[in-house]
């Protein structure tokens, strides 16, 4: 039986759980995920879980953070002026915002304290430093010419 390499187009179904248990992510009672394996659309350790599976297989896998969302990054957190901010926002703690990177990329970002004019942003993933368990099941290998004209 075929077993998914980097390349291939795929659906699965997947749960994610963080440490404690906590269900965060989940394709069940909705589509599969389709996508390329290899393509640095998904965190790394997902695709790397991926690859060798075959269709029908479930498997669970733990990703540590540096697969995932990677580690907390005190670089990511900046300090903007509310005058900064578009006329048509109520800033308050916990928003999300985007902002533009110096290279043109949209950045979500979370604000985590407001003090008086200033305003703290926070660029790291609200999932960074966390270890992740994903439960996987590999529905399909999807052939280049079926997955054409989808």
């Amino acid at each position: 039986m075929a077993q998914a390499k980097n390349g291939d187009t795929v659906k699965v179904h997947y749960s994610g759980k963080l440490d404690t248990g906590i269900l965060f992510d989940t394709s069940e009672g909705s589509d599969p995920l389709e996508f390329n394996v290899g393509s640095g659309t998904l965190i790394a350790g997902f695709e790397d879980a991926i690859v060798g599976m075959a269709p029908g297989e479930s498997k669970t896998v733990q990703i540590p953070p540096e697969k995932a969302y990677g580690r907390y990054r005190e670089d990511r957190v900046f300090k903007i002026d509310r005058k900064d901010l578009p006329e048509d926002i109520v800033p308050a703690e916990g928003m999300t915002l985007e902002v533009c990177a110096s290279n043109g990329v949209n950045v979500p970002v979370q604000i985590t304290e407001i003090e008086g004019d200033t305003i703290t942003l926070d660029a790291n993933h609200p999932l960074s430093e966390q270890t992740l368990t994903f439960e996987i099941k590999l529905l399909e290998i999807v052939e280049s010419g079926q997955a054409e004209g989808k």
